[in-house]
């Protein structure tokens, strides 16, 4: 009884090893990839989580854990379209994504420099439609959704303070011309839909300008 016990135990260590050293480990991919064809994250996002602002790539570092692991699932399932980001998320599998999810949203954010403040009518109207947005036209204010300033409320509104000009533009325009459609409810098309060149340009640039910050927990 004793040995068949004891072997039971060995052969349930074994497997629990097998199993702890099979994990995905979301440092590991975003440094080094997944070893099957998925290149590391941080060629794209930095070493830092915190993005390349001018190629548009988006800081990563703190941002929510379900709204990351959606946007990976999103990519893989073509409702949110980026010829960059789709083969990288359909390689991964559903615990690498979880692994990366979670990875960068423990990651600090980093305290790189905002870019610089827009000036003149550009600074206004970013500000007016951040903050107040455009009832004219039925455009609510951004920090409707986003929060003060844009800081980022919960799982599903994301920081946009601290992102590039570029990417902020980017999205928009993805929302715009339909190749982004993973917004709950379909605000973000709604919304993206009544902006003008000038529009987008300027709340870009204001976000851009305002330092990152963690996103708020929701009130329950």
């Amino acid at each position: 009884m004793n040995r068949a016990r004891a072997a039971w135990m060995v052969l349930f260590a074994l497997c629990a090893s097998q199993a702890w050293a099979g994990t995905p480990n979301g440092a590991t991919i975003a440094q080094q990839g997944n070893g099957h064809g998925v290149a590391p994250c941080m060629a794209c996002h930095g070493g830092d989580g915190g993005g390349q602002g001018a190629a548009g790539f988006p800081r990563l570092a703190g941002l929510p854990q379900a709204y990351l692991r959606k946007q990976l699932d999103d990519f893989a399932n073509g409702t949110r379209v980026n010829a960059t980001m789709q083969p990288v998320a359909s390689g991964l599998s559903d615990a690498e994504r979880d692994a990366l999810a979670e990875y960068y949203s423990k990651l600090p954010i980093p305290m790189s420099a905002p870019s610089p403040a827009p000036a003149g009518d550009a600074a206004q109207a970013g500000q007016k439609l951040a903050t107040r947005g455009n009832w004219t036209a039925s455009l609510p204010g951004c920090e409707q959704c986003h929060g003060p300033g844009g800081i980022g409320v919960g799982d599903h509104f994301p920081p946009l303070r601290g992102q590039s000009a570029v990417y902020l533009s980017n999205q928009l325009h993805a929302w715009q011309q339909g190749s982004r459609r993973n917004d709950p409810l379909q605000l973000m098309q709604s919304v993206a839909a009544k902006l003008s060149e000038a529009d987008i340009a300027a709340v870009s640039a204001w976000y851009a300008a305002q330092p990152a910050m963690p996103p708020k927990e929701p009130q329950p």
